[in-house]
């Protein structure tokens, strides 16, 4: 018959998302480079504004990006082709990621292996005099370290328990393990004492909001600078930038859970769960490697606060 579907692809419809966020990403770096070119210090150029326009038309094309394509999957537009080519989609935003990071690990290395004569007095960076000798040391002379073996630790094993829960939910979808009595507090959640995928979940973004909350407080008791100092800026880039991988990890993980609720998710489609649980086991193995090289290797020998 004319027309009809032969194939296993799923071909798109016009959709008017793609150019509506194209051009609400221009306006948001647009709005934050004038935004930060002065617009922050007294001197209003209306780049806050555009900034948070651009914001607004972006979180609006996932969302309704994203609603279609959730449409897509329950209309039987995923086919086995479809998911396989949505998983390459993901392996290759996932390998971008690390790109990003590397960059930031590259440039920490760059800074410790060749240190600048900068030293710390009285908390105010400044070059060292004495730098012709071979004075610059990492980390920066008169900087104190947090210390690893604290909240960066604790903060470390809250994360690799998340990925077991994550796992286990995974699991517990695949082989069907939903539903059962609901009976004490998970009952109060709506949650069946057979149902390992909401339990999964729902501890999994727990301990997401935990590891978000401590890091917070760590920021706020850092005994060092952002700005002026290589350790600083490089700190907090490369931990502040997997701080808000987690924070878009946990919401990833809220919108699976409320799918999962509806029942969207089956033991054979469920692409937008498995997704979410590759994204977060990639937060969980960038956080190892910043607490081996950052925390531990990059602090050490320092002294430590409050220590």
């Amino acid at each position: 018959m004319a027309g009809a579907k032969n194939h296993d692809y799923h071909i798109l419809a016009p959709d008017p998302w793609p150019i509506i966020g194209s051009f609400s990403a221009l306006a948001m770096a647009a709005g934050g480079i004038l935004w930060m070119h002065g617009g922050h210090v007294g001197h209003p150029n209306g780049g806050g504004v555009v900034f948070f326009l651009g914001l607004l038309g972006v979180l609006t094309t996932m969302f309704c990006w994203w609603g279609n394509v959730i449409k897509e999957a329950h209309a039987g537009d995923h086919t086995p082709v479809v998911q396989l080519h949505l998983r390459y989609g993901m392996i290759l935003f996932i390998a971008s990621e690390v790109m990003f990071f590397v960059g930031w690990f590259w440039a920490f290395f760059d800074f410790s292996l060749f240190p600048a004569p900068v030293e710390l007095a009285a908390g105010v960076p400044g070059l060292i005099a004495d730098a012709a000798k071979g004075a610059a040391t990492w980390p920066p002379k008169g900087l104190e370290v947090i210390d690893a073996f604290k909240f960066p630790l604790l903060n470390t094993l809250i994360l690799l328990t998340s990925g077991t829960t994550v796992t286990w939910a995974h699991h517990a979808l695949i082989h069907g393990q939903r539903g059962g009595e609901k009976t004490g507090l998970w009952g109060l959640i709506g949650v069946g004492n057979k149902d390992g995928v909401l339990k999964g979940l729902w501890l999994t973004i727990v301990l997401g909001i935990l590891f978000s909350s401590i890091q917070a407080y760590e920021y706020s008791e850092a005994p060092f600078p952002f700005k002026g100092i290589n350790y600083g800026a490089s700190f907090f880039m490369a931990t502040g930038f997997h701080g808000f991988h987690v924070l878009i990890g946990t919401i990833f993980l809220i919108v699976c859970l409320v799918r999962a609720y509806k029942g969207d998710f089956t033991p054979k489609q469920h692409f937008g769960f498995e997704a979410a649980a590759w994204y977060w086991h990639f937060v969980d193995v960038v956080w190892l490697f910043l607490f081996v090289t950052i925390y531990v290797w990059g602090g050490w020998g320092a002294p430590v606060h409050g220590g």
